[in-house]
C-alpha cells in the first residue's frame, strides 16, 4: 500500500475506470505483463476536452491533459490488480497527441504522464516511450496514452490467527 499512500500524499484520488467505447477490454494480462488500452483525459467532474493542440490548446494545457490521462491509467491498474504495489515497472508508453501538423512538441506534452508515473512509482515509473502526433483522436480528445507494465504476484493473504478460536473455546468452559 506504499503507492496508495504516495497517491494520497500527492492529493490524487483514483476513480472507477471508464468503460471501453468499443469491442475491447481495458486491460489484458499475459504472463507478468499487463497491457492497458488507450485512455484519454476524461475525469469525473471535468468536461471532456475536445480540440487540437497548437490550435485549441497550448502545450501546457496538453501536458495537464496527459497527466490526467496518467491518472486514468493508474485507476485502470488499480482496478485490474487490486494493489498498486504489484506494479514492478512501467515498461512502455505510447502517447498520441491530436495536434495541428506544424506542432512538434509531442514529447513535452506526454511528459505530463511520464512525470506523474515517476512521481507515483519512483524508479519503477521510468519507462521507454513513443510520443507521436495524430491528425485526430477518438471523440476529438487532445491526448490518448496506452501503457505496458510488468506486474508482480498478488500479495499472500494471511490466515486468521488461531487465537480467536482459543478465546471462543475458553468462553464455553
Amino acid at each position: 500500500m506504499k503507492i496508495e499512500r504516495r497517491l494520497k500524499k500527492l492529493g490524487i484520488e483514483l476513480e472507477t475506470p471508464t468503460s471501453p467505447l468499443g469491442n475491447y477490454v481495458n486491460a489484458v494480462r499475459t504472463g507478468n505483463l499487463l497491457y492497458l488500452a488507450g485512455k484519454g483525459p476524461g475525469l469525473a467532474g471535468k468536461k471532456l476536452p475536445v480540440g487540437k493542440v497548437g490550435r485549441d490548446f497550448t502545450r501546457e494545457q496538453a501536458y495537464q491533459y496527459a497527466r490526467d490521462t496518467g491518472i486514468s491509467l493508474i485507476s485502470t491498474m488499480k482496478a485490474e490488480l487490486g494493489d498498486l504495489d504489484r506494479v514492478r515497472r512501467i515498461v512502455k508508453l505510447l502517447g498520441m497527441v491530436n495536434a495541428v501538423p506544424e506542432f512538434g512538441e509531442q514529447p513535452e506534452v506526454i511528459n505530463g504522464c511520464s512525470d506523474l508515473f515517476v512521481e507515483v512509482f519512483g524508479e519503477r515509473g521510468r519507462h521507454a516511450r513513443s510520443a507521436v502526433g495524430m491528425g485526430s483522436l477518438p471523440r476529438g480528445i487532445p491526448v490518448e496514452i496506452e501503457c505496458i507494465l510488468e506486474i508482480g504476484p498478488a500479495p499472500r493473504r494471511v490466515a486468521a490467527a488461531p487465537k480467536a478460536k482459543k478465546k471462543a473455546a475458553k468462553k464455553k468452559r
